[in-house]
């Protein structure tokens, strides 16, 4: 079961997140936090590096069976290449 926390606000809105909550979610000074409506309640999240390993952790095999990326890349680069290629021949044909 969790257990409630609660807190005041300032006079400028301002809330203070409970010690337990910013270890356990690493939130440190300076981190940047996403807030949410949904179903009549503020949802807050902080934008850390940890949960954007999470989400990645949850699109990886998403998009199966689709082509490589990478060879897509290296199949651009190569092209690119001969294309400088021969703009360099044409530059540097007989005069």
């Amino acid at each position: 079961m969790v257990e409630l926390i609660e807190a005041r606000t300032t006079e400028k809105g301002q809330v203070v997140i409970p010690v337990i909550l910013r270890r356990k979610f690493g939130i440190k000074k300076g981190t940047r936090i996403q807030f949410n409506e949904k179903e009549g309640q503020i949802i807050l999240n902080p934008i850390t590096p940890e949960l954007f390993r999470l989400k990645l952790k949850k699109l990886r095999g998403i998009v199966k069976g689709g082509p490589s990326l990478l060879k897509e890349l290296e199949a651009e680069r190569a092209a690119d290449r001969e294309r400088e290629e021969r703009k360099i021949d044409r530059w540097s044909g007989p005069r």
